[in-house]
Order: C-alpha cells, then sequence, then structure tokens
C-alpha cells in the first residue's frame, strides 16, 4: 500500500511540474508591448498616447475659440427692398431700397462676454491640466502595483523551486522506510505555492492590460515588469502640503475659474435692462421721372441714415436672468469650499498611510525580516542534520516568505502615497520619485 502511495505522489508531483512548465511557456510566450520599465517612460508614454487626455486638450482649444467669438459685434445686416409695383414719387418711381445696419450691445456688455468665456477657456486649461496629473497618479500607482506583482511572483518561484528541489530528498527518506508524512505536507506546500503563482500571473495579465489602456497600447501583451526598489523617502509635513493644495491644486484653480466666469455672466445678466443700439443707412434707387421730369432732384437717388434701439420692457425676465447668474455664482462658490474640504481629506488620508508604510518597512527591514531570514537558516541546517523535521523548514519557509510579501507591498503603498501627495500638490511626480535602485 505503501508503495502504491509513494508512486502515486511521484506522479502527481510530475504533473504539477509539468503543469508549472506549461504556464511559464505561456505567459513567456506572449507578445511584449512596451519595452521601457522606469515610472519616466511610462509616464512620457501615457501622456503623448492616451486618448482621454487627448480628447480633454481637444476640449480647452475648442474653448479658446469661443473667446473671439464672444467678444465679437453681431453680423451687421442688409436688406433689399424690390418693389413689383413701384411707388411714385415727386422725383420719380421708387425702384429698390438698400438697408445696412448694425448693432452695437450697451458699453461693458461685450467685455463682459468676453471675460466670462475666457474665464471659462482657462478653467478647462486647469481641468486639462487636473486630467494630466489623475492619468499620472492612474500610472504611477498602476506601476508600483505591478511592480509589486513582479516581486510576489519573484518570490513565490524561489520558494516553489526550492520545495521542487527538496521534495526527491523527501521521496528517498521515504522509499528507505520514512514517515510518509512529510512528504504530504511538502507536496500539500508545492500545491498552495503553485496555486498562488497561477493567481499571480493571472493578476499580472489584468494589470498589465490595465496599464496598456492608460499608456494608450494596444491590448493582446504583456507589459514587461518594472524594478520595484525600497524607497528611501522623508515624510513631508502636513500644514505645508494642505497649503500647497489651495495654492496649487489645478481643480481648485478651475472652479476659481468658473467663479470668475459665473461674476462676468452676473454682470452681463444685469446689462440686459440696458438697451442696444442699430445704426444703418438707407439708399434708394429711383428710376426714371416720367410724371415730373423737370422736378427739382428729379431721378436722384436718396439715401439717410438710421439709429434704433431695443427696449428692454420685460422686467420680469430680467430679473430672472440675474437671479440665475447669481444662483450659478452661489453655486460655483460651494463647489469650491466642498472640494477644498474634499482634496484636504484626501491628502490627509494619504500622509496617514505613508506614515504606516513608512514604519511598516522599518519595522520589517530592521528587525523582522533578519529574525525570519535566521530561522529558515536555522531550521534548514537543523533538518540536514536530523534534528528539526521538514514541516519546521516549511513553516519557516513561509513565515519568511510572508514577511517578505509584506515589506514588498510596503514599499508600494510608499511609493503610491507619495505619487498621490505630490498630484494633490501639483507637483512632477517624476522630479521626486526614481525607480533606480538606491545605494545604501
Amino acid at each position: 500500500m505503501k508503495k502504491v502511495c509513494r508512486q502515486l505522489f511521484i506522479l502527481a508531483s510530475l504533473a504539477g511540474t509539468l503543469f508549472h512548465s506549461v504556464l511559464l511557456g505561456s505567459v513567456n510566450a506572449e507578445q511584449v508591448l512596451f519595452s521601457k520599465t522606469t515610472l519616466a517612460d511610462y509616464l512620457q508614454q501615457a501622456q503623448s498616447a492616451n486618448p482621454e487626455l487627448k480628447a480633454f486638450r481637444a476640449k480647452y482649444e475648442a474653448a479658446l475659440q469661443r473667446i473671439p467669438q464672444a467678444a465679437a459685434l453681431p453680423d451687421p445686416k442688409l436688406q433689399i427692398t424690390h418693389f413689383i409695383e413701384s411707388v411714385q414719387t415727386r422725383t420719380g418711381p421708387q425702384e429698390n431700397i438698400f438697408m445696412l445696419s448694425q448693432s452695437i450691445p450697451w458699453f461693458g456688455k461685450l467685455e463682459s462676454r468676453e471675460n466670462a468665456a475666457s474665464a471659462e477657456a482657462e478653467a478647462l486649461r486647469y481641468e486639462f491640466q487636473s486630467r494630466q496629473l489623475l492619468l499620472a497618479r492612474q500610472v504611477a500607482t498602476s506601476y508600483f502595483d505591478y511592480g509589486f506583482t513582479g516581486r510576489a511572483i519573484e518570490l513565490t518561484s524561489e520558494n516553489l523551486d526550492w520545495l521542487t528541489d527538496l521534495e526527491p530528498a523527501i521521496e528517498a527518506r521515504v522509499s528507505g522506510g520514512g514517515k510518509i508524512n512529510p512528504l504530504l505536507r511538502i507536496k500539500v506546500e508545492i500545491g498552495r505555492l503553485n496555486d498562488r503563482l497561477e493567481s499571480l500571473r493571472q493578476k499580472r495579465i489584468a494589470q498589465s492590460a490595465r496599464l496598456s489602456e492608460l499608456l494608450g497600447l494596444p491590448g493582446g501583451g504583456l507589459l514587461p515588469f518594472p524594478t520595484l526598489d525600497f524607497p528611501k523617502l522623508v515624510v513631508p509635513e502636513l500644514q505645508p502640503l494642505l497649503a500647497a493644495i489651495k495654492a496649487n491644486n489645478p481643480d481648485l484653480k478651475s472652479i476659481e475659474r468658473k467663479i470668475e466666469s459665473a461674476e462676468a455672466r452676473v454682470k452681463i445678466a444685469r446689462l440686459r435692462s440696458y438697451p442696444d443700439f442699430t445704426f444703418g443707412i438707407n439708399y434708394i434707387q429711383i428710376g426714371d421721372p416720367e410724371v415730373n421730369p423737370n422736378t427739382p432732384d428729379a431721378g436722384e437717388d436718396p439715401w439717410g441714415v438710421t439709429a434704433s434701439l431695443n427696449i428692454p420692457l420685460w422686467f420680469t425676465k430680467n430679473e430672472s436672468s440675474r437671479a440665475e447668474a447669481l444662483a450659478g455664482k452661489l453655486t460655483e462658490t460651494h463647489l469650491y469650499t466642498k472640494q477644498v474640504n474634499a482634496l484636504e481629506a484626501e491628502l490627509r488620508v494619504s500622509h496617514s498611510l505613508l506614515h504606516d508604510a513608512d514604519r511598516r518597512l522599518k519595522l520589517y527591514d530592521e528587525e523582522l525580516l533578519g529574525l525570519a531570514e535566521q530561522a529558515v537558516e536555522n531550521s534548514r541546517a537543523g533538518y540536514e542534520s536530523g534534528i528539526v523535521e521538514i514541516l519546521e523548514v516549511i513553516d519557516s519557509e513561509r513565515s519568511l516568505i510572508d514577511l517578505q510579501f509584506l515589506s514588498w507591498q510596503a514599499a508600494a503603498d510608499a511609493w503610491k502615497q507619495n505619487v498621490i501627495i505630490q498630484t494633490l500638490i501639483n507637483q512632477p511626480i517624476q522630479d521626486l520619485l526614481s525607480t533606480e535602485k538606491h545605494d545604501e
């Protein structure tokens, strides 16, 4: 019975190894979309190729073209009247009347419209800048998550390879009459690591697809893993960051420009109560005089100038227009306060998470990882000398890899929170962050 069990375990082990090789080959066979691996390269690619960002840029450029439209006078009007039956006058029959007129809005209306359109274009410029920062944040945070997945696959593969290399020695002991429980335990552990490795590979596919979308790359391939290193960053003070948000954040700048536009529209609504002027020239074409050809000025074409103004008589309409404009300004003011509160809350959250990531990095690097590595060395040495059971070795290896996972997760969290803080205060990410290896 024991012999049959040992053969079944050996076959299962070979099947697991073959499955592992097939999966690894399928991942490596994927087409590589983007060969560069630094954060600066990712950010540059996203800024130049992301279609959503291109759409926001075009939207801003369209808004710029509305400024000269708002500042322009209304189109002049040319009117031609042709008499089917001529009107006979003292100097001759009227054949045609030509009228050219130009409307001129009340003083300040055109300027206010131009100011409103200019402020709206400026608001869109800051919205475009905000989209640039949001895209940079999405790319950078996804980049560090992707780098953590690469580290996790590397650690899991190393641990799996070590157990796979150890398995034949345990099988030999079982064949020699040793206990079968260590063999069962190591096969369970190998199966668990294979499951984790496969989940990580599927996670890589999903993360690569998300990053490819942000970078404006075609789907269907895998991005290479970036190199994730431990950051050596100083946690900044909170108060200067809060002040920097109000001074630099483009979302707030955009709302400030919308408030300016709303103020201009309030002035426009107030000026609706004032009339617009229309000036024109009339020219009357006279035919050959037949009734009184000897009349003075007979046959000569008369012309004249006209001036008119509209009467803003409907006071209810004008009052409603002013009330609407004031409500629009009040809306933008409340939105500004809401956005300040939201951004400050987001900054406080990121600052707290950065503190926590920094604390975890120090804990793992200065204390726990060294102890776990020493425990693994001791358990391996004890197993080789026959003092320690394989179960203790497996537990030590599992504790070490879990701590390594947590350590790299803390590193990725620290990078990501720094990215979020930089985008909130509108500072270039690449000036602060670098994924190059730090010298000790």
